[in-house]
C-alpha cells in the first residue's frame, strides 16, 4: 500500500475501529481476487479500491438518518457496496443486500460466513417488483444505493421499502442537480420530500465531488 492509501487506511481505522477497519480491508481483498473470476467491480487495484468503494461506501455512516435506522436495505449492492461494509462497520443494525444478480448474492454469502458478519441478509428479486409487498414494502428505516440509476428511477424503486418518516439516502457523484431536479416530481408523488444534499468532507480527490442525496418519506 502506497504512503498517501496508507494514511486513508489509517483514518478509516480512527474512525470504526481497528477490528473492524481490518475485517472491512479483508473484505475488499476478498472482492478483488473474486474478481478474477467473476465481474464484481470495474476497479481492480486495490488503492483505487479503498477510495472509491470503502471510503465512499462509509461516508454516510456519521449522518443522522443513518445512526437512527436500525433496519436499511442496500437496493443494487453489486458486490456489497455499501451494504456489506456498513453492515461490519455497524453491527448492531439489520441490513438486506438485494441484488438482481444471484452469482454476486452468493458471493456476498460466502463472504459473509468466511468473515463472520452476522446482520446482512441477501435478497435475489428487481426492486420494483417487491418493493411494494410484504414484507418488505414500507419496512424499512432508510433505504441505500449507490451507483444504480438515475435518482428518478432510484425513487420508484427505493422511496416505496421506507417506513413513514424514515428515509431514502441516494450516493451521487458531482453532476447531480439534473437528476435532483428530473426526479422532483416523482419522489413527490411518492410521499417523499427531498431534504438536503450531503457534500463529502475531508475525502480524497478521486472523491471530492461525490454528494449523499437525503429524501424523507412523509406519508
Amino acid at each position: 500500500m502506497s504512503d498517501s492509501y496508507d494514511k486513508i487506511y489509517k483514518s478509516i481505522e480512527e474512525h470504526i475501529g481497528t477490528e473492524k477497519a481490518n475485517r472491512v480491508s479483508a473484505y475488499l481483498d476478498m472482492v478483488l481476487e473474486r474478481n478474477e473470476h467473476i465481474n464484481l467491480t470495474a476497479v481492480r487495484d486495490r488503492d483505487e479500491a479503498l477510495v472509491k468503494h470503502v471510503v465512499d461506501s462509509l461516508a454516510i455512516i456519521d449522518l443522522p438518518e443513518f445512526k437512527e435506522a436500525k433496519t436499511i436495505i442496500d437496493v443494487g449492492t453489486g458486490a456489497g457496496f455499501p451494504g456489506a461494509l456498513l453492515a461490519i462497520a455497524c453491527p448492531e443494525k439489520e441490513f438486506v443486500l438485494l441484488d438482481s444478480t444471484l452469482k454476486r448474492l452468493k458471493v456476498i454469502d460466502e463472504f459473509s460466513e468466511v468473515l463472520g458478519i452476522q446482520n446482512i441478509k441477501t435478497l435475489h428479486a428487481r426492486a420494483e417488483e417487491i418493493n411494494r409487498k410484504p414484507p418488505h414494502g414500507g419496512a424499512y428505516d432508510l433505504c441505500i444505493s449507490r451507483a444504480v440509476a438515475n435518482l428518478n428511477t432510484l425513487s420508484t424503486w427505493c422511496l416505496p421499502f421506507v417506513k413513514k418518516d424514515g428515509h431514502f439516502i441516494s450516493y451521487k457523484g458531482e453532476n447531480y442537480g439534473a437528476e435532483l431536479d428530473a426526479a422532483a416530481t416523482t419522489i413527490k408523488r411518492l410521499n417523499g420530500k427531498f431534504e438536503r444534499v450531503e457534500e463529502y468532507k475531508d475525502v480524497p480527490e478521486e472523491i471530492a465531488g461525490h454528494v449523499l442525496l437525503i429524501v424523507s418519506k412523509k406519508a
